[in-house]
């Protein structure tokens, strides 16, 4: 065959080749939209129109019923204030019974841990029947120190109930009271024998696994906390030093206004300054975590009395080893709250001045929940002074069996 007639077969082979090709492409684009058409097809009026008039059906349901409640005049819409205003309480029940369970549940957690590694727990803990605890209203713990006996014994002779009355405000009004102390350095030493012959006498201890020192109230606090919300279920739990007064009846009544909020911390709130000078007394070692000399603490609870929900307690116990502690105890406690939805109730009967400021307001009609003396940190002298305090602002026993929580 001649290089011509190759030349002319291979021109008509590459005409045929692109024919094809073109074919190829205009059968594929066709079959392209064939699909596209079938998978974009708008729906069918009628279709359409049912849907809608569904629609229209439900809106016209709906405004029909703003409707009836607008059209009825100003009778009518006082009733949904007061439908609001009814289902108010319900829902802060609910959320509190919501977070209850939460927490509860955290804790369960917590002891479960606790068994896995080995860690220390209160004996109490390990005895069946305390799985299913009573529901108290608050635990008072009162801080005392192995040298404050006669404090202890003055407290005792004034607003702090002893023998069968205290196991009756126990079991009747819900509500315990303990001094709280840990153990010296020396273990079995002669102050901690000095404690265990003046619990058998009274019974009023709770005991904690806890060194006792000055530096070391921070840690006592937590501890305190943690002990406490595992051994009773408690709404609250309340913290109070061994030379202040306090009038149980009245305490009680003003934790209980708080009984529905799941997350309160109640104190006399106080933002004192951050003392960086050492030598001085409660001197911060760690000032400058709190920004630039001069600057003063964030808002916290001074430290004679304070009181936290159950949630905030349960909280402390949970996060126990990872809490932060600071020198000054009450500093300590407000840090741990910071950054959580906290409510701070600052209410100042909680740190009335000793006579004659409570006894003022007892004959005006507010009594106070603690006296003290700011000066001392405490009542001056209170072994000694803390029955004029009792004999002058007190709320008497009767306020106390009469008081409903």
């Amino acid at each position: 065959m001649s290089w011509k007639s190759r030349g002319v077969e291979s021109a008509s082979k590459n005409v045929v080749s692109r024919k094809f090709t073109i074919l190829l492409c205009i059968g594929c684009f066709c079959a392209g939209m064939l699909f596209t058409d079938r998978m974009w097809a708008v729906p069918e009026a009628k279709d359409m129109s049912r849907s809608t008039g569904i629609t229209d059906e439900k809106l016209k349901l709906v405004t029909d019923g703003c409707d009836r409640k607008l059209m009825n005049g100003k009778g009518e819409s006082k009733d949904i204030i007061g439908q609001v205003s009814k289902t108010h309480n319900p829902i802060l029940t609910l959320d509190k019974t919501i977070s209850n369970l939460e927490m509860e549940l955290a804790a369960a957690r917590a002891v479960q841990d606790s068994y896995i590694t080995g860690s220390p727990i209160s004996e109490d803990l390990k005895m069946p029947e305390l799985t299913k605890k009573r529901k108290y209203l608050m635990v008072v713990g009162i801080n005392t120190a192995f040298s404050s006996r006669k404090r202890r014994d003055s407290v005792r002779a004034t607003w702090m109930l002893q023998g069968d009355k205290r196991k009756k405000l126990e079991e009747e009004k819900g509500i315990i009271v303990r001094f709280v102390i840990g153990h010296s350095a020396t273990t079995g030493g002669i102050l901690d024998r000095a404690i265990e012959a003046e619990d058998r006498k009274h019974g009023d201890f709770l005991r904690l696994q806890h060194v006792e020192g000055y530096l070391e109230l921070s840690a006592k606090t937590k501890t305190y906390f943690t002990t406490a919300v595992q051994l009773w279920d408690a709404e609250f739990y309340v913290k109070v030093d061994d030379d202040v007064h306090v009038n149980i009846a009245t305490l009680g009544a003003t934790l209980a206004r708080h009984r529905l909020k799941p997350r309160v911390y109640i104190g006399c709130m106080k933002s004192g300054p951050v003392l960086a000078q050492k030598g001085v007394r409660y001197h911060e070692p760690e000032y400058w975590k709190f920004g630039e000399q001069g600057n003063k603490y964030f808002r916290h609870a001074t430290g004679q009395l304070y009181a936290i929900s159950k949630d905030l307690a349960t909280y402390i116990s949970i996060n126990q080893n990872i809490l932060h502690k600071y020198t000054n105890e009450d500093v300590s406690l407000g840090s741990w709250f910071i950054g959580l939805d906290v409510e701070h109730i600052d209410d100042r009967r909680l740190c009335c001045g000793t006579p004659p400021d409570c006894e003022w307001k007892a004959q005006a009609g507010n009594i106070c929940v603690a006296s003290f003396d700011w000066s001392c940190s405490g009542i001056c002298n209170s072994a000694d002074r803390i029955k004029e305090v009792h004999r002058r602002c007190g709320e008497g026993e009767n306020a106390l069996w009469s008081a409903t929580f």
